[in-house]
């Protein structure tokens, strides 16, 4: 049983689009190191899309002069079946509970990376051949995304890979159960100015991925997450990025009830993060106290009480400090199976032991979440791991909001170090290959909506750690 796969994930066969009706533009990338391109001959946009990129409202004739050349590398498919040389450090880290998969079957899901190691995938909740469950999910399956032919399977700790090479002193490794994928095709963008005016209609397919684990200690301090965003507009837009986004101030979070305080819990790994846009917001137990623990006939406040918001805030930039690319999707997660309590061991409290909680002036939690997880109260001592609670960070959203890049200029191919800073043309220790296309498109693209939000990513065998 092998689903060990070849990705070209880290380098795409770039294009605006997957559908032939959306259809304007479509440059293939060649593997690392074996991309060649020669000028080709002026490609028309259809006559009902405007270019905004070159003046609002202008002329509706874009030329492109980028054509595939040939491929030759050592990762060329051309040249035989893609054979891992190694694990990746992210590979082989999940331990199966009591009835799961075994690991033999679990590692199955598996894809060869551009460095020829071998790195964990995607996977459904239950594994189709078997029917043996792995207790954690992924999210959405990326093979209905239309970018999923140029994108690939996605790797899981490429970038934190990456890292270990470009500063091997300083290594970020994140569990498996965290990494989180939301997808959805032909997103209807919101737009600015003159185009809003004109009713013009623009759409996106938006694949992303976080590492968002929502069941432990790791984020109340580490704010490297390994971030993987792909988007591909019907207006040229289009970003195929990876690395570690920085969100927030290391060794801190933002409370989720009191979004203008911050907590310092200590000191983040690696050391030497460095800060980033954006912020970690998550729940305390000054919060579960507020909000959760209510007096009689009042509803608990789920919302305010342990909603997380990872809101990215990150760009591609060159070595001089030029912004190539900027995004900044928000990451939502509704029912987390932690919060911040400093009282405990490793810091971490559990929303499903609050559901027992009375405190002395009586108040107690008052919400469906506790009735379903604990049978209204007849089911005694559910523990957070267990799947009849409902506190398991299954229930997520994405808001896209907006995508801006300043790259008209080029190369639509870029190498960055593992924080998508320090971009050069060609490759060196510890890059990653960014595309970005060759537009500058802030005139128009505002943002985008929240895909993902009346999906629920659980089932009965889904349990945190997840």
């Amino acid at each position: 049983m092998t689903r060990v796969t070849a990705s070209n994930s880290l380098y795409p066969q770039f294009g605006l689009c997957l559908k032939k009706r959306k259809c304007m533009q479509r440059i293939a990338l060649c593997p690392a190191g074996a991309m060649t391109v020669s000028a080709g001959a002026p490609f028309v946009k259809e006559e009902s899309m405007r270019s905004f990129h070159n003046g609002v409202l202008g002329s509706v004739v874009v030329a492109f002069s980028i054509v595939l050349s040939s491929c030759s590398s050592a990762f060329d498919k051309s040249t035989g079946p893609e054979m891992a040389t190694g694990p990746a450090t992210s590979f082989g880290k999940w331990t199966p509970g009591p009835g799961e998969c075994s690991t033999t079957i679990h590692d199955s899901y598996s894809v060869v990376g551009p460095d020829r190691q071998l790195y964990p995938t995607w996977h459904p909740p239950v594994d189709r051949s078997t029917g043996c469950s792995f207790g954690h999910e992924h999210g959405r399956d990326p093979r209905g995304s239309d970018l999923y032919q140029a994108v690939g399977d996605i790797l899981f700790g490429y970038a934190n890979e990456a890292l270990d090479i470009y500063d091997p002193n300083n290594p970020r490794h994140e569990d498996h159960v965290g990494h989180k994928i939301e997808w959805e095709n032909d997103v209807e963008m919101r737009l600015n100015g003159e185009a809003a005016a004109a009713g013009l209609r623009i759409t996106c397919d938006v694949l992303t991925k976080l590492h968002q684990g929502t069941h432990s200690k790791d984020a109340f301090t580490n704010n490297l997450h390994e971030l993987a965003y792909h988007i591909s507009c019907i207006d040229g837009t289009a970003m195929h990025l990876t690395m570690l986004a920085a969100i927030g101030t290391p060794g801190e979070f933002v409370r989720s009830c009191d979004r203008d305080a911050h907590v310092t819990v200590g000191t983040a790994i690696p050391t030497n993060s460095p800060s980033g846009g954006g912020k970690r917001i998550l729940p305390d137990r000054g919060c579960i106290e507020e909000h959760f623990l209510v007096p009689d006939g009042q509803s608990s406040d789920i919302s305010t009480a342990l909603r997380e918001s990872w809101q990215i805030s990150q760009s591609i930039r060159t070595e001089g400090g030029r912004r190539l690319a900027r995004i900044n999707p928000y990451h939502q997660v509704l029912h987390p199976s932690r919060f911040y309590d400093p009282a405990l061991p490793n810091d971490v409290g559990r929303p499903i032991d609050a559901c027992y909680e009375v405190e002395p002036n009586g108040d107690r939690a008052q919400t469906s979440l506790c009735d379903d997880s604990t049978g209204g109260g007849t089911l005694l001592g559910v523990t957070f791991d267990d799947p009849q609670s409902e506190f398991d960070g299954v229930l997520r959203f994405v808001d896209i909001n907006s995508n801006t890049i300043t790259n008209a200029d080029g190369p639509e191919v870029w190498y960055s170090d593992p924080f998508g800073k320090n971009a050069r043309t060609e490759p060196f220790p510890g890059s990653i290959r960014q595309v970005i296309a060759r537009i500058n498109n802030d005139i128009v693209l505002e943002s985008g909506p929240a895909i993902g939000r009346n999906r629920n990513y659980g089932g009965p065998t889904v349990h945190a750690p997840n």
